[in-house]
């Protein structure tokens, strides 16, 4: 029997997560998950332990994240359990103090809840802004589908928020927790100035731009950044016309979207970003 995995080519979620800016929306999430205090902290041991520095590797930082989400969403439930496990070997090693209430561990509730909430909220927000069209359903049955992600994750699904409202009320009620951390600090200038060596500079500028911009407005204010090149001078219905723009650039019959069925064995991209979706090479 063929393993179908978790999600079908009718679910939402293929639509979503096949957008030529899924890429750009991870970056986004990564953004947004760091002003979490716990995060913040998680944040800079995982990228220790992983080797994964933005500034060295931003490409490569974004294809694990993207690779990860394009098995998840197309592979098998075999692969996607495997992917699981391996995020969950790193999750578990993390451990640091809170500022109040004692001692957290990576795989604390609260954490992966939050991690889930931005994530699906980024992926949402930003295809849809970029032109994807969903109705106000197709976007709740998106979240809904959502859960089945984050029990990969070790969540419970009655904790786990199904419906665009409840994701929205969340991320109000943690708003109060955020701040400005030394890693959230490090990992926001990394994505405004990466490597020097860096040879598509231009375009990460732009990408990384368009991703910081795409924030909600109460998270911007919190990194108080200058202007970054690809977000200057953009606000509410500018971001909107830029993600649209990138996104018909990348939609054509030359365009690279993430394969469905892209296996674990699946050969590794390419690092130029000169096609495929916003803020990540292809997969080939």
């Amino acid at each position: 029997m063929t393993d179908a995995g978790l999600f079908s080519p009718a679910s939402v979620t293929w639509r979503v997560h096949a957008d030529p800016l899924v890429g750009l929306a991870g970056l986004r999430a990564l953004l947004l998950r760091a002003l979490h205090p716990v995060a913040d902290d998680a944040t800079a041991q995982r990228d220790y332990l992983t080797r994964a520095r933005l500034r060295d590797d931003p490409w490569g930082r974004l294809r694990d994240l993207t690779d990860a989400v394009t098995i998840t969403t197309f592979g098998s439930a075999a692969e996607a359990l495997t992917v699981a496990a391996r995020a969950r070997a790193v999750i578990g090693t993390l451990t640091g103090s809170r500022s109040v209430g004692g001692r957290w561990q990576g795989d604390d509730e609260d954490l992966l809840l939050w991690e889930h909430v931005c994530r699906v909220d980024s992926f949402l927000t930003v295809v849809r802004r970029g032109g994807l069209r969903l109705t106000d359903q197709e976007a709740d049955d998106y979240v809904a589908e959502q859960v089945r992600a984050a029990s990969l994750c070790g969540l419970e699904p009655d904790v786990v928020p199904s419906t665009v409202a409840a994701l929205t009320e969340h991320l109000n009620r943690t708003r109060a927790e955020l701040a400005v951390g030394p890693a959230s600090r490090r990992l926001a200038q990394e994505v405004v100035s990466p490597a020097e060596d860096l040879t598509e500079l231009p375009v990460w500028a732009g990408v990384s731009g368009l991703a910081f911009a795409a924030l909600p407005d109460w998270a911007r204010r919190m990194y108080a950044l200058a202007e970054l090149p690809g977000a200057a001078g953009l606000v509410g219905t500018g971001v909107d016309t830029a993600l649209r723009m990138v996104r018909t650039t990348l939609t054509g019959p030359r365009s690279w979207r993430v394969e469905p069925r892209a296996g674990l064995d699946a050969p590794a991209p390419s690092p130029s970003p000169a096609r495929g979706s916003a803020g990540t090479p292809p997969r080939r």
